[in-house]
């Protein structure tokens, strides 16, 4: 049975406070597809829907963040507006979740999870895989990334956006996210997370729905993982160079 994505939106965009993973706060709205690599997530679990964002990097293949794992995952590709039915979108539900087998869900790290497709995508203009990086490959402090996600627009109310929004960050220093006793990123590991955000211009540091992609350069280095509703503290992302040998490893290994 198809479903259509326009079907999904009730459930998912009335969704009560704490319910969604992070947000786009002082950003604006995306350019209709100029982000065709984005996957909306919805999660249907035995006593709600939530959502998550990801990001397509095969056909059959989305890559989001293993604390999206939760319930019956939902896949929507190609949309912009949610509140329309685009002749853009494709609903696929996922076969598989394959979150990493070392995730810990208390401190978020190896916060990552590939989710296999029940069915190839359609590549079209609307709908792209985003390159992802070499294996080990680094981020400077000082480049400039963006990220985008249909979540709230402020942090002090429960109001998403319809639209695609988007925002420009920039890589942190270590310094900005590393350990301190008792902080709020004492799990903060440089090795699997890079630390992302723009706290100076009061852009919160939710800079996009969970499991979305942090690109920098045209590849999706990082994949949103977790904040403080805090404008003073920058965003988590795992740091996904340091995975790559695993995801190719899973994507082998679930060759259709």
């Amino acid at each position: 049975m198809r479903v259509y994505a326009w079907l999904l939106l009730p459930t998912v965009l009335l969704l009560p406070l704490g319910a969604w993973s992070g947000e786009i706060i002082g950003g604006w709205a995306a350019k209709p597809h100029s982000r065709p690599y984005m996957a909306f997530l919805s999660r249907e679990t035995s006593t709600d829907t939530k959502m998550c964002g990801g990001f397509l990097v095969r056909k059959d293949f989305v890559l989001t963040a293993a604390h999206c794992a939760e319930g019956d995952i939902t896949v929507l590709l190609g949309a912009h507006n949610m509140s329309k039915r685009e002749r853009s979108q494709q609903v696929i539900p996922a076969r598989a979740k394959i979150p990493h087998p070392e995730y810990d869900e208390e401190t978020y790290n190896n916060d990552i999870m590939l989710l296999q497709l029940r069915r190839k995508a359609k590549l079209t203009r609307w709908v792209k895989t985003i390159p992802l990086p070499c294996a080990d490959e680094t981020v400077q402090p000082g480049a400039k990334c963006s990220v985008a996600g249909w979540g709230w627009t402020s942090a002090d109310n429960e109001q998403s956006s319809d639209t695609l929004q988007e925002v420009d960050v920039e890589v942190m220093p270590e310094a900005a996210c590393w350990s301190t006793p008792n902080g709020p990123h004492e799990n903060y590991d440089p090795s699997t997370m890079l630390c992302a955000g723009d706290p100076d211009e009061g852009k919160n540091p939710s800079k996009g729905d969970s499991g979305g992609p942090l690109v920098c350069g045209r590849k999706a280095q990082g994949i949103v993982s977790y904040d403080f509703n805090d404008e003073t503290q920058p965003v988590v992302y795992t740091r996904v160079s340091t995975f790559i040998p695993w995801i190719h490893e899973m994507m082998k290994k679930l060759q259709p």
